[in-house]
């Protein structure tokens, strides 16, 4: 039996936190005094992960075929649900948990890329996960393309002293390899056969034409990979790509929603089913419901969108938490007489998603005042000027400092800086505000910008990732007892005294007893 640490959440006593970004500027990592201890994790040769390389872009093409050519992502997981249950799966896809009332679980999204960005979270993240239970990836396990081949170095050896289950979601990237690798890791399932062919010349024929097909098993790579994870205590099966978990006094639902952000009618209706009751619940799931200021609620094929289940005053749903933007936002949604509180997670070791473009929020009620983001704007535009000053060689105009371009955002959205600042607005930083895509006012477009939001996003910014410190990572710890539930957002910067104390980002405390 694993130890159990006192507490008044049943965890470990943590160190005291160092100083958040919020604090200072060394809080956000750009006074290192000594880099963290993380590359001693790695293996001794670690590639890159280059979303420059024509080959990556290759691999990657399903995404762009599944909207030119229709997306069979649906039809796909209807094939695996209905092999698993054949196989014995219980029809609720749910995993009832012997946790005690009070227990606490660890998230991340949007881990596998294999390089330092990805291990420099596991120092910190292992540090706070004392005392845990489970732990959960929320989608994107595998970049770029979530091949079972790459599962030793992007999953296995970098969580092999998590000495804890690890469950998973989807996300798109897992489903750029048919979804093969990840139903093999954590459901055990074999690889499908191919389905019927469909009609010659149909849309559906050039998408199959063009497909990026699975990658055949290594099973020897595969078995060493596994034995880093093989003590018992570590050892999980989930029932399917979508799931529930009953744990304590809580339950944990989470969705696949695939490459392109929907869930098909069959688990729609097992949303609808699983999420009936009294019980707190929290969704998670590949695509975060509210991000970058603006709600994308979800489709459901055939009607109905998964936010309306989440807001339905009988589901009894008190935090959404989903992957996919590579950064950490936080939005307190009043919904009648409660509020949910809707995550955003996806920093868990991928490139990082610009913070600084998000416009002054004020979305549902929501407004700037409650908003929360990691990394702060100015770090995220000043982490941006430095990439460009060096992508461009032109240092001298795009780097700013943290302080002053937490000026300038300040200035251009007419919000408080998150610290303090006695940096002035002038031309040149105006000037790289403008260029790098600060809003002016919500919906305004600049008259010129460089790549750093759509176009960016897709192409130029996984080209953003940086080896050295600050890199701006987070991760979750969740914290469960009859009464309340607390999220705790924790960064991992890549300096050696945030892996030994990581900074707290933002924390909420949900209470579960109305």
């Amino acid at each position: 039996m694993r130890r159990r640490y006192c507490g008044c959440y049943g965890a470990a006593v943590p160190p005291s936190p160092l100083p958040s970004s919020r604090d200072s500027a060394a809080g956000a990592g750009w006074q290192c005094d000594q880099p963290g201890t993380y590359t001693a994790l790695m293996p001794e040769r670690v590639e890159n992960l280059s979303w420059l390389n024509p080959a990556v872009l290759w691999r990657s093409r399903n995404d762009v075929l599944a909207r030119w050519f229709g997306d069979p992502t649906n039809d796909e997981r209807r094939r695996w649900v209905e092999r698993q249950l054949r196989a014995g799966a219980s029809p609720d896809f749910t995993i009832v948990r012997e946790d005690p009332p009070s227990f606490s679980f660890m998230l991340l999204g949007d881990t596998g890329e294999g390089d330092a960005p990805q291990y420099a979270v596991v120092p910190g993240f292992l540090k706070m996960s004392e005392g845990t239970d489970f732990a959960i990836i929320a989608s994107d396990v595998i970049y770029p393309t979530g091949s079972v081949n790459e599962y030793g170095t992007k999953f296995f050896r970098p969580y092999k002293d998590y000495d804890a289950p690890i469950y998973a979601i989807p996300g798109n990237h897992d489903w750029y390899d048919g979804l093969g690798g990840f139903m093999r890791v954590f459901c055990g399932a074999p690889e499908l056969p191919a389905d019927t062919a469909p009609k010659f010349l149909s849309r559906a024929w050039l998408r199959r034409w063009l497909w990026k097909n699975p990658d055949v098993p290594d099973e020897g790579r595969l078995a060493e990979a596994e034995r880093l994870r093989s003590r018992p205590s570590q050892r999980v099966t989930q029932p399917g790509p979508y799931w529930a978990i009953d744990a304590g006094s809580v339950r944990i639902v989470g969705i696949d929603t695939g490459i392109l952000g929907g869930i098909d009618a069959e688990q729609g209706e097992w949303l609808r089913r699983v999420s009936q009751g009294p019980k707190p619940k929290i969704l998670i799931t590949g695509k975060p419901i509210y991000v970058d200021g603006a709600n994308h609620p979800g489709p459901i094929e055939g009607g109905g969108t998964v936010d309306e289940i989440v807001q339905d005053p009988a589901c009894n749903y008190v935090a959404a938490i989903g992957g996919d933007i590579h950064n950490y936002q936080h939005y307190p949604v009043k919904v009648g007489d409660r509020t949910i509180e809707y995550i955003v997670s996806g920093g868990g070791g991928a490139f990082m998603h610009a913070t600084h473009t998000i416009p002054r929020v004020n979305v549902d009620g929501v407004g700037e005042e409650d908003f929360r983001c990691y990394p702060l704007r100015g770090d995220c535009l000043a982490f941006y000027g430095r990439l460009y000053g060096r992508r461009l060689r032109m240092r001298r105009l795009f780097e700013l400092t943290g302080e002053q371009a937490a000026a300038v955002i300040a200035k251009r959205l007419g919000i408080p800086p998150n610290r303090e600042t006695n940096a002035k607005v002038t031309w040149r930083t105006r000037l790289v505000a403008t260029l790098l895509g600060v809003p002016s006012k919500p919906h305004a477009h600049a008259w010129f910008r460089l790549p750093v939001r759509r176009v960016y996003q897709r192409f130029l910014s996984p080209a953003s990732a940086s080896y050295h410190p600050p890199l701006f990572k987070s991760f979750l710890r969740v914290d469960v007892t009859p009464e309340s539930l607390r999220i705790r957002c924790f960064a991992a910067s890549g300096c050696r005294e945030h892996e030994l104390a990581p900074p707290v980002e933002d924390e909420v405390t949900i209470p579960l007893t109305r």
